[in-house]
C-alpha cells in the first residue's frame, strides 16, 4: 500500500488475483494486440507495476516505460512520449494532468499529436471534473478528445483495478447538494450552483466482482445514493497483509451485520452507490467532523489552493486535532519556490482563512506554511495527512511562517 494513512503494508498477491485482475483490466480498457502503452508511475506500486508493465505482458502488446522523475522534472515529456510512439492507453493519478495543465507552455502544443490516446486513465486519488475539463480544452488542439478520459478506482488490496467506465463513454460527472454530503446524504441537482459539488463516477462493477456501500458504523448496507463504506469481493481480493494477521483479519474478513456472506474486503474509502455507479467522496481516517459536519479534507485543500497564487497546488493538508476537547481546523500548505523570498505571510493567511470560512463555514484554529518539498508524502504522491498531523503537533515542520 502506499501508505498514504499510516505506515506501508505489504500486500500478499497470488498468481489467481493477478491473472483475474490483468484479465479486466484487459476488457474493460478493451485491449488488443495492436494497443500501445506508455507508463512514467513507479514500478513498486500496483498501478505503474500490474498496470504498466504485467498488463501490456499479458495483452501481448509494447509498452513504453519512463521513470517517474522524468515527468516530475519535465511533464511534457510524457506527452511528448504519447505523441511519438502513438500510444494508445496511458494514464496518471489525477495530480499529474494538473501538472501538465499548469506547467507545459502553450508554444510547445503545436509539437504533440494526442489523437492515438483512447484510454486516458485517472485513478489512485480524487479524480476531479474540474482538471478533466481544463486538460481537455488546453491540449484538444493537440487531437486529445475529452471522451479518452476514463475515470476509475482501486487499491492494492484488490490488486489493482476495482471498477472504471465503458471505453465509448465519456466520464459521467453528476451535481450533489454539499452541505447534504456532509450528513452522508445525496442529494443530486441539476447543474453546478453556490451549493453544488460536481462529482465523477468512478465507473461500475466488472466480471464476477461484488461493489456493496455498508454503514462503517452499524456494518449494515446502505441504499442508493447514501455515503458509506466501500466493501469489495471477488477473485482481485488479495490474501491480506504480509505479517499482520490482526490487520488482516479486520481489513480482509468483513460480513455484514447478521449475516453469514461471503467475507468482504474493506476499503477504508467512503462513496455511494447510484444507479450502478460508483463515486468516491473520501477516506474514512481523513474525514474531518467538526460540531456534527464532515469535512471532507480534499475539498478544503482545493479552496486553500486557489486563495493565493503563492500557494502549490496538490501540496497541502487540511486536518484536525483535538483542543481542550474540541475538534479544530488545521491547514498545512507549502508555498511555491518564486514566492519565498518576498512572502507577504499575513496576506496568505489572511485569503486562506478567508476562503475556508466563505467556502465550508468553519473557522481555520492554525495555518502553517512549510517550504517547498517538505510536505510528507507516499512513494506515490498521496499526501500523508496522518504524518502532516504528527509533526504539526510535535513541530517538525519545516515551517516557512
Amino acid at each position: 500500500t502506499s501508505g498514504s494513512t499510516g505506515t506501508p503494508k505489504g500486500v500478499m498477491v497470488s498468481h489467481g488475483n493477478l491473472l483475474h485482475n490483468l484479465s479486466v483490466i484487459y476488457k474493460c480498457f478493451e485491449h488488443t494486440n495492436n494497443s500501445i502503452f506508455v507508463s512514467w508511475l513507479p514500478h513498486y506500486h500496483d498501478m505503474g507495476l500490474i498496470g504498466g508493465i504485467l498488463q501490456p505482458i499479458y495483452g501481448g502488446f509494447p509498452a513504453i516505460l519512463m521513470a517517474p522523475v522524468a515527468f516530475i522534472q519535465k511533464p511534457i515529456r510524457w506527452l511528448m512520449t504519447i505523441s511519438r510512439y502513438k500510444a494508445t492507453t496511458s494514464g496518471a493519478p489525477n495530480f499529474a494532468y494538473d501538472l501538465c495543465v499548469n506547467k507545459i507552455k502553450p508554444e510547445k502544443l503545436a509539437s504533440l499529436d494526442l489523437s492515438s490516446w483512447e484510454i486516458s486513465f485517472n485513478g489512485g486519488e480524487p479524480v476531479r471534473a474540474q482538471t478533466l475539463e481544463r486538460f481537455a480544452q488546453t491540449f484538444a488542439s493537440c487531437g486529445f478528445r475529452k471522451q479518452a478520459f476514463y475515470p476509475c478506482y482501486g487499491m492494492a488490496e484488490n490488486t489493482l483495478f476495482t471498477s472504471g467506465g465503458l471505453k465509448a463513454e465519456p466520464p459521467i460527472i453528476r451535481f450533489v447538494k454539499e452541505t447534504e454530503l456532509s450528513q452522508n446524504r445525496v442529494v443530486l441537482l441539476d447543474e453546478l450552483s453556490v451549493d453544488s459539488q460536481a462529482i465523477v463516477s468512478c465507473g461500475r462493477n466488472w466480471s464476477s466482482q461484488k461493489i456493496i456501500i455498508v454503514n462503517p458504523d452499524s456494518l449494515t448496507k446502505c441504499g442508493d445514493g447514501e455515503v458509506g463504506e466501500i466493501w469489495v469481493s471477488g477473485k482481485s481480493v488479495a490474501q491480506g497483509y504480509w505479517q499482520k494477521p490482526e490487520q488482516t483479519q479486520q481489513t480482509f474478513n468483513a460480513s455484514l451485520s447478521g449475516t453469514k456472506e461471503e467475507p468482504f474486503l474493506r476499503s477504508g474509502d467512503l462513496g455511494f452507490l447510484l444507479s450502478d455507479e460508483l463515486f468516491i467522496t473520501g477516506r474514512i481516517k481523513d474525514l474531518i467532523i467538526i460540531r456534527g459536519q464532515n469535512h471532507y479534507p480534499q475539498d478544503i485543500e482545493l479552496t486553500v489552493q486557489k486563495s493565493n497564487p503563492a500557494l502549490r497546488p496538490n501540496f497541502g493538508a487540511a486536518l484536525s486535532v483535538e483542543i481542550k476537547g474540541e475538534e479544530k481546523l488545521v491547514i498545512v500548505q507549502e508555498v511555491e519556490r518564486t514566492y519565498l523570498r518576498n512572502l507577504d505571510v499575513q496576506k496568505v493567511v489572511g485569503d486562506i482563512t478567508q476562503a475556508v470560512t466563505v467556502e465550508h463555514g468553519l473557522q481555520v484554529y492554525a495555518t502553517v506554511l512549510v517550504k517547498t518539498g517538505s510536505i510528507p508524502k507516499t512513494s506515490s504522491g498521496k499526501i500523508q495527512r496522518y504524518a502532516c498531523r504528527t509533526a504539526f503537533l510535535n513541530g517538525s515542520l519545516t515551517v516557512v511562517e
